[in-house]
């Protein structure tokens, strides 16, 4: 697959076919992952990636976690939007194609809460990664590197027939994560990314996202415009 391509093509999968994805073709994607740019080549992340019963059980105890209510307190920045932006809109407006797609009304809140938990079983992928960073370093440092990193995965995955979607969800409880894994307290838990063959027939996999148009968001100098 081209490079443009692959950009153009790359989404959020969030419905996987029951199949499971060969550890060397996930090390594949992660080789090509780890050739993203880093601060001065510092390369701030590891990966711990999961499959199977520890997988399944990860999932079984975040899901039991949330609905009792746990506050999460995850190791990693959370993003936050003020309700009157446009970053708050996109993200309604996600959330709405989305149930729409699934068919979830607005006052079903049994089906938006079963929504919301596949997020936390890494939405039933066959693979998760997990991206932790070194808690020597601050908290807020290694993102960039972290996403450009990410971004590398998402599109080397595609040339395995992979889809993926990155997601902080099921790293909202760190305390599941370090006990099932074992997870070292110097080590900070950044991000998850759920990975598998995608399910084409899951409604939410035909969500199509729009993006604000380059030219309504670039200022330009010195290209003989005038400007």
């Amino acid at each position: 697959m081209e490079i443009i391509e692959a950009v153009k093509a790359r989404k959020s999968i969030r419905g996987y076919l029951d199949k499971p994805v060969p550890r060397e073709v996930v090390a594949q994607v992660l080789s090509l992952a780890i050739r993203a740019p880093s601060a001065m080549n510092t390369q701030p992340w590891e990966y711990y990636v999961l499959a199977g019963d520890v997988l399944d059980q990860i999932r079984k105890e975040n899901v039991e976690w949330l609905r009792a209510g746990n506050i999460p307190q995850p190791d990693h920045l959370v993003v936050g939007w003020p309700n009157d932006s446009v970053y708050r809109r996109r993200q309604v407006d996600l959330a709405k194609q989305l149930f729409s797609l699934m068919g979830i009304a607005r006052e079903d809140k049994a089906a938006r809460m079963e929504w919301l938990e596949r997020g936390f079983r890494f939405f039933d992928a066959p693979v998760a990664v997990l991206v932790v960073s070194d808690a020597c370093l601050s908290e807020g440092g290694p993102l960039m590197d972290i996403g450009a990193m990410l971004q590398n995965l998402c599109l080397s995955a595609l040339a395995f027939d992979l889809g993926t979607c990155i997601e902080d969800q099921g790293v909202m409880y760190p305390e599941i994560l370090r006990k099932l894994v074992g997870i070292p307290a110097d080590r900070r838990i950044m991000m998850a990314v759920a990975m598998g063959y995608p399910d084409p027939d899951f409604p939410a996999n035909a969500v199509e996202t729009d993006r604000e148009p380059a030219e309504n968001i670039t200022t330009w100098f010195g290209f003989g415009d005038g400007e």
